[in-house]
């Protein structure tokens, strides 16, 4: 990513200011969370239940359904995974459990999932959309129509270029996107199920048969390598690994989801809980029902017609007119080419955050991470991920089947990788979490996590089984794995020579100013300040996170760079100066603060010479209403605050009123208020104003007196005493008064 000045540009004087940016620094609701998890996962919904059936006959609905209870479980593994980690997907967690070695190898496997998942699902719109057409021209009589495949891999380019846009200027846009899409499915499956329902009750119709070794019928090409053995044919749990490898389809999104997690909002993990639940009940509505309604209504005779579009190819066999059931089988492809183009943009986005997560890593060089000039976001991951993704597309030439096949490699791998690292780690790091997978049993004091571990088994069944009859899968899934572990292990050794410690940083965008500007930073008057200066202490940082809303009142983080003159008596700082490793590192733990919180923050650096003035000058600047420090090390917290009073003094008018908090690593606050402002009365204050007025009340009768008239009466008549002889006389009580409480002040703190 950039730093203050690119080799070559043109030198500018050194800024005073520089606002910081970075990819990831907006947060999204757990609505927008699931509608990008489901613009892939429910967009299986349009292929999958089609594909399963070509390779194993009509029980494939019983497998979709198996398939969707399935990625439930293995939701629940991902959510374990991010109350331990913010970034918690697959990489980081193989990492932490397994060693790098295993890490890359999982993250080589998950990369052939994402860059399958953009094409699979773009191909499959476009195959909707081309059905549409031909039956459109062939209705009016054309004496041509689109080439099905050919079409459909133009149309999944188009797609791809368009999400490759969406995710450069950020993903607040592509969320955005995924939410309208699925606004609009959800009209389309609600009408769906009610017409289907209906059309069963009016025709009746036959629940699919269940799987057993006499139900399950494979294609020529569903059994791979196994075809040459009889297990598939006389041991019924093989033919039921089988048939749930043909449908693995259905199940993906999981890793997305755990990218996604960072740009939850708070209460980050409770959000995450509501987005899987969401995802699970409309990923089980709409793709496994809809699996059953295409057995159950599409004539068995005709049914292999539609695998290319098997909803369209319910739409033309529900009860009803025949006007009214071709309107609505263009509105189901125009909806399917909406969410299957959405899944296209959940790819990139998952692919953004894998690779992302890789370079912060070490393992790719941070110029990967580059952030674009005008949006921030991690542009040259995104280029090469679509790249890679068009190029699929056009080696496919648009056949379905064949990247179907393909695909449940990396999927299957990668989860199972993750569910064995959680399993590890629950042993390595037995330490408490938020939220763990359910079934866990204790043997005296050792845990027996018994549905974590039959989660993982039968993830790493179906991993074995898939090697064996899905030869494409294999031998593509395979290759490609190995080229990435190689480029991955190669681009490690090479990166890690040349940046050392410091490529896990995050890379951020510089903006120069002059001065601290609210419009600049991007924030609403009545912000918080938060100075920081060391990043092992960040714990002011920490509580203001904790106890603010940042939808409601933005926190501006600064960190403060001290000029020094040079030998002309001038004051002189190089940009690189005042964006140095020191502040990389200070915001990088400061952005991971707030992504654990899912709260927003703005970040800046700026020059001064004084450290009170500096940070009472930006307060002053931004608009702040309070100043959040940490605890000093070495002058006492109320020395701080007669410090700040004065910086406060000498601010131009008008002066803000600002109130200062002083944080102590217990949690403890100290709060003053600089400038005019109503003082923080005690009990015993308050009584003895009031005892006060209450004698005084009963003297001065009939006339009415209030509190504030006593305040307004003394504070007057002490000012005019300290004009006066009785000056000294006011100060030594004054002092003797200091002197009484000075002992309960320092007990209180």
């Amino acid at each position: 990513m950039s730093k203050v000045m690119e080799p070559g540009s043109v030198k500018r004087a050194a800024p005073n200011v520089l606002i910081a940016t970075t990819a990831m620094l907006s947060f999204i609701s757990f609505w927008r969370a699931a509608a990008v998890v489901l613009n892939d996962m429910g967009s299986s919904a349009f292929y999958a239940g089609a594909i399963a059936e070509n390779f194993i006959g009509r029980t494939a609905p019983w497998f979709i359904l198996a398939i969707m209870i399935l990625a439930y479980a293995v939701r629940s593994v991902y959510i374990e995974s991010c109350s331990m980690f913010v970034r918690g997907g697959v990489y980081r967690v193989v990492k932490e459990a397994m060693g790098s070695t295993l890490a890359k190898f999982s993250v080589s496997a998950l990369m052939f999932d994402y860059i399958l998942t953009g094409p699979i699902s773009g191909v499959s719109a476009g195959l909707y959309l081309t059905g549409l057409i031909n039956e459109l021209l062939t209705a009016a009589h054309r004496g041509f129509t689109l080439p099905m495949n050919a079409t459909a891999a133009f149309f999944a380019v188009l797609v791809t270029i368009y999400f490759w846009w969406e995710n450069i200027k950020g993903i607040p846009e592509s969320s955005e996107k995924a939410l309208r899409i699925m606004y609009v499915t959800t009209v389309m499956v609600v009408i769906m199920i009610a017409w289907c329902a209906y059309t069963l009750a009016v025709r009746g119709g036959h629940v699919p048969p269940l799987p057993r070794l006499s139900t399950i019928t494979y294609s020529e090409d569903a059994l791979g390598w196994l075809r040459y053995t009889r297990l598939p044919y006389t041991v019924a749990l093989v033919g039921i690994l089988i048939g749930l490898g043909h449908s693995v389809l259905a199940m993906s999104g999981e890793e997305t989801m755990a990218q996604v997690y960072r740009e939850i909002e708070y209460p980050k993990l409770k959000n995450l809980e509501k987005a899987g639940f969401v995802i699970f009940v409309y990923s089980l509505i709409f793709t496994a029902g809809t699996a059953f309604f295409v057995v159950m209504i599409i004539p068995d005779g005709v049914r292999a017609n539609f695998f290319s579009n098997p909803l369209g190819g319910v739409t033309m066999y529900l009860a009803g007119p025949q006007a009214l059931r071709i309107m609505f089988r263009a509105f189901v492809a125009v909806v399917g080419t909406l969410m299957l183009a959405g899944a296209v943009n959940t790819s990139i986005v998952g692919s953004n955050g894998v690779l992302n997560r890789v370079s912060e890593d070490g393992i790719l060089p941070h110029w990967f991470r580059h952030p674009h000039r005008r949006f921030g976001t991690s542009h040259r991951i995104l280029n090469v991920v679509v790249a890679l993704q068009l190029l699929t597309i056009v080696a496919s030439g648009g056949n379905i089947f064949i990247l179907g096949e393909a695909y449940a490699f990396g999927v299957m791998w990668s989860f199972a990788m993750k569910g064995l690292a959680v399993l590890v780690l629950r042993y390595k790091q037995p330490g408490k979490r938020e939220f763990r997978v359910p079934g866990n049993f204790r043997v005296g004091s050792i845990e027996v996590p018994v549905g974590l571990a039959l989660i993982t088994a039968v993830l790493f069944a179906l991993c074995i089984t898939n090697l064996f009859t899905k030869q494409v899968a294999t031998i593509s899934g395979a290759a490609f794995t190995l080229i990435f572990f190689a480029v991955f292990t190669l681009s490690e050794r090479t990166t890690r020579k040349y940046a050392g410690a410091h490529a896990e940083l995050d890379q951020f965008n510089l903006t120069p100013e002059d001065n601290l500007d609210p419009q600049a930073l991007g924030v609403r008057p009545g912000s918080v300040l938060v100075p920081v200066r060391n990043y092992n202490t960040l714990y002011n940082l920490k509580s203001v996170l904790d106890r603010l809303d940042t939808r409601q009142q933005d926190v501006v983080v600064l960190h403060l760079r001290f000029l020094q003159r040079t030998g002309g008596g001038e004051y002189e700082l190089a940009p690189e100066q005042l964006f140095s490793l020191e502040e990389q590192t200070l915001f990088t733990r400061a952005l991971e603060l707030s992504e654990k919180k899912g709260k927003t923050i703005h970040l800046a650096v700026a020059a001064a010479t004084d450290r009170w003035d500096g940070i009472l000058r930006a307060a002053q600047n931004v608009g702040a209403c309070e100043v959040v420090l940490g605890a000093s090390p070495t002058s006492p917290f109320r020395e701080e605050a007669r410090l700040a009073g004065l910086a406060w003094e000498r601010l131009p008018d008008p002066k803000p009123q600002l109130a200062l908090s002083i944080y102590f690593p217990s949690g403890q606050e100290h709060v003053f208020y600089l400038g005019p402002h109503a003082p923080r009365l005690t009990t015993m204050e308050i009584d003895l104003l009031h005892a006060i007025w209450l004698e005084l009340s009963n003297d001065l009768a009939p006339r009415e007196i209030h509190h504030h008239d006593l305040v307004h009466f003394s504070l007057e008549q002490l000012q005019q005493d300290l004009a006066g002889p009785k000056r000294q006389a006011i100060l030594d009580g004054l002092a003797a008064h200091l002197e009484r409480v000075q002992g309960r002040r320092a007990r209180s703190a």
